[in-house]
């Protein structure tokens, strides 16, 4: 507990009350010496009036200084019972306290009807619903964001980023999947653009590369053969694979598209139910996520997509930013005027701190009861006395007025019925 400039200026003020309240004391006892003599010396019977009063005033004044003074100390040094209650008793006042406090504002129902009774969606969902405070909020969950991928280390990201993929990929069979998105692809037709492309490629090739091809064909043929033998079979072979292609890139219903679309419906079902061609799919899948090269482009992946979001968070008419204040901007009238929405978030938000509060109630308790216990005893003493001993003055001074009072008033009845 630290013991400031503000204590010490309160501890000033509880002195000055302790001189005012002893100061009234010493005037009531001075009042009751007087007016003994005055009686003593023939003044008249007002004297026992003023010196009851003045004798009940006294009682009253030392009562309330034993009272408020066995609540810091001992009085006067005795060892009295049931004194100096809160350095003897502080660790009992704050297990006290800590109970209290769980109880009377830890307990789920009280948390549950504080939260009901404030009606946070509502509230929330008529804030976020004005312009300035949508842009308010995209600009800190930019902010938080930019701040986040700041602090994260590329390599670390990078591998959880390549570690998960592949642990998904290994654990996650591709072979059925490939073979109904093919099977798909081949009953809708969407196949034949790539055949056509693959086609034309081919033609082209083929007219541009016309020798090469009679060469190979040549090249090919036994030592044996004339050369004009080989350079005419290679002519006509080149010329037939020229004239079979060029036929397949005109006629959609050629009979080797024909043949090529039964090949892919026949490999994507053999995909989805033959064991073999699923375990072939799966040992090529292993080589190729186990290349370097494919992890290297799995892992650096990262850095675009981190350099993209930090990009677009900078920018204030990024699509990102956008999107995010339209959607806060959506949520927030929704939440406003949606009852059924304001009750589904009441209830996320009551249930998130009712289990909080219950789960960690004994948690939050401890902290208080430790943290009482770990306060020295007359340093807290001192500390309590300088925030609520003035009031405890008043306690003395109104002990001193309303014991004059009653003193009066018992003397005055006393003397009424002849006593």
């Amino acid at each position: 507990m630290a013991y400031g400039a503000a204590d010490e200026e309160r501890r000033r003020a509880v002195r000055r009350m302790k001189a005012l309240a002893t100061g009234l004391l010493l005037a009531v006892a001075l009042v009751y010496a007087l007016a003994k003599w005055a009686g003593a010396a023939g003044a008249g019977g007002w004297t026992g009036f003023v010196a009851a009063a003045a004798e009940a005033g006294m009682v009253g004044a030392l009562a309330d200084w034993f009272a408020v003074t066995a609540l810091f100390k001992r009085p006067m040094g005795l060892p009295i019972p049931h004194t100096a209650i809160i350095p003897t008793k502080k660790d009992q006042l704050g297990q006290s306290l800590g109970d209290f406090v769980g109880e009377n504002f830890l307990s789920g129902e009280v948390v549950r009807r504080r939260l009901r009774s404030v009606g946070i969606g509502r509230r929330v969902g008529g804030w976020l619903a004005e312009p300035g405070n949508a842009d308010r909020v995209t600009a800190e969950l930019s902010t938080a964001l930019r701040g986040a991928l700041t602090v994260l280390r590329d390599s670390d990201v990078q591998a959880v980023v390549g570690e998960a993929i592949t642990r998904r990929a290994d654990a996650q069979e591709i072979a059925p999947g490939i073979g109904t998105m093919l099977e798909k692809v081949v009953a809708e037709g969407g196949h034949r653009r790539v055949v056509d492309l693959l086609v034309s490629r081919v033609h082209d090739w083929l007219v541009e590369h016309g020798d090469s091809v009679m060469s190979a064909v040549s090249g090919g043929a036994p030592g044996w053969t004339p050369r004009f033998v080989d350079r005419k079979v290679g002519d006509r072979v080149y010329k037939e694979l020229l004239r079979f292609v060029t036929e397949m890139r005109d006629m959609p219903e050629h009979p080797a598209r024909g043949a090529i679309d039964r090949f892919l419906r026949d490999f994507a079902d053999d995909l989805q139910s033959d064991p073999g061609t699923r375990a072939k799919v799966e040992r090529l899948k292993s080589e190729v996520l186990g290349r370097g090269e494919v992890q290297d482009l799995i892992a650096s992946a990262w850095g675009s997509v981190r350099a993209m979001i930090v990009a677009a968070a900078e920018d204030e008419r990024s699509e990102l930013r956008m999107r995010v204040r339209a959607a806060l901007l959506s949520l927030g009238r929704r939440l406003a005027g949606e009852e059924r929405l304001q009750g589904k978030v009441d209830g996320w938000l009551e249930g998130a701190a009712v289990y909080v509060v219950t789960r960690y109630q004994s948690e939050i308790t401890a902290l208080i009861t430790d943290t009482v216990a770990g306060w020295d005893a007359e340093h807290t003493s001192k500390k309590i006395e300088a925030h609520i001993g003035r009031d405890l003055q008043f306690i003395r001074i109104n002990g001193t007025v309303v014991g004059a009072l009653a003193g009066l008033a018992i003397y005055a009845v006393s003397r009424a019925f002849g006593g």
